[in-house]
């Protein structure tokens, strides 16, 4: 398993190099959502660099915390109606996040030759603190399979042994995870090329 590089903090912590990597390749103006945001630290990073940026999450504080130029809206992702509509996006980010029984619902979200970017904890994960339930860790390959069964071509997948980012004082954390950047082909089925 190979050890990887990602900043998965608290409040205020940087993005996510894999977010960054990918939002890299997406023009000016594009529209990001950034879904389960928590705080926001991708809608911030998409605004930041110019694109038109939204996020949803359940927890109206951790929302009033992703501050000016981003759109925000407050969710529940898990029950009731979906709250979207017909709404899609350039990209879809999604770190720290899994419900399994809304994740075809979450993938059209994402725009014709748009990105899924995802990240979130993978089996294994148990043996360095939480999550530990196995309804909140990816079986291996799970994030490739969902993605390509909800239509999406993977661009990129990784599996491993990351540090995660803890506040100042104190030593990284190890977790295990699973990322993924997919994209949507054209209506005409092809992929237009990025960046």
């Amino acid at each position: 398993m190979s050890v990887l590089s990602i900043d998965q903090g608290p409040a205020g912590a940087a993005p996510s190099p894999w977010v960054v990597r990918w939002l890299s390749l997406l023009p000016s103006g594009a529209s990001v959502l950034d879904f389960a945001c928590g705080p926001g630290r991708h809608a911030r990073e998409a605004a930041r660099r110019g694109l038109r940026a939204s996020a949803v999450d359940r927890d109206a504080t951790a929302l009033a915390a992703v501050g000016p130029g981003v759109q925000v809206r407050a969710a529940d992702l898990e029950a009731g109606p979906w709250p979207f509509g017909d709404e899609r996006f350039d990209a879809v980010i999604v770190t720290r996040y899994l419900f399994r029984p809304r994740f075809a619902l979450l993938a059209a979200l994402v725009a014709p030759n748009g990105l899924l970017i995802y990240e979130t904890f993978a089996q294994g994960n148990e043996r360095f603190g939480r999550p530990s339930n196995p309804a909140f860790l990816l079986a291996p390959g799970e994030l490739y399979e969902r993605s390509t069964r909800a239509g999406l071509t993977v661009l990129a997948f990784e599996h491993g042994i990351v540090e995660r980012a803890v506040p100042p004082g104190q030593q990284p954390a190890p977790a295990v995870v699973q990322r993924v950047c997919a994209v949507r082909a054209r209506g005409d089925g092809a992929l237009r090329a990025l960046g």
